[in-house]
């Protein structure tokens, strides 16, 4: 149970808290009546979501993890996606959320994924903290490609 902890556990318990919260809430307060607006707009969201994700998954490979803190045997990965953004995966998980939360037309739902974009932040800079502490290339990286949105933040 240390090793989970120490390798950012807390972080994918946090984190597996507030995705289940927002996956109840969308279908227990869904919004009333039907706004074709919202469920294109959300199901445009959650395909950019899985085409993100998809893209992190294939460009991270085997370095894959749900932990934070890098393993031993893993390698920088900066290309594919990776050359875009730093962590497209937390990017998808957003995007995915709020896709979620607008085709039920959820306001409970839009409240959790407002939580989203902080935790994420402070999830990946302490993932950061730990990546310049491993890769001595990763501060000139970062320097480079930005957190979450390509040439923006």
């Amino acid at each position: 149970m240390t090793r989970f902890f120490q390798r950012g556990g807390a972080w994918v318990i946090g984190q597996s808290v507030l995705l289940g919260a927002l996956g109840l809430l969308a279908v227990l307060c869904r919004g009333g009546g039907y706004r074709p607006a919202s469920v294109i707009a959300g199901a445009s969201m959650l395909c950019l979501g899985a085409g993100i994700a998809l893209a992190g998954v294939v460009a991270l490979g085997k370095n894959l993890t749900p932990f934070p803190k890098p393993s031993e045997e893993v390698q920088l990965v900066r290309h594919g996606i990776y050359g875009l953004m730093r962590h497209p995966l937390y990017t998808s998980v957003m995007v995915l959320a709020l896709g979620w939360a607008l085709v039920w037309q959820s306001w409970p739902a839009l409240l959790v994924v407002a939580v989203l974009p902080p935790f994420f932040a402070a999830k990946a800079r302490r993932e950061e903290r730990w990546l310049r502490q491993k890769f001595p290339a990763y501060a000139a990286y970062a320097q480079q490609v930005r957190r979450f949105i390509p040439w923006v933040y």
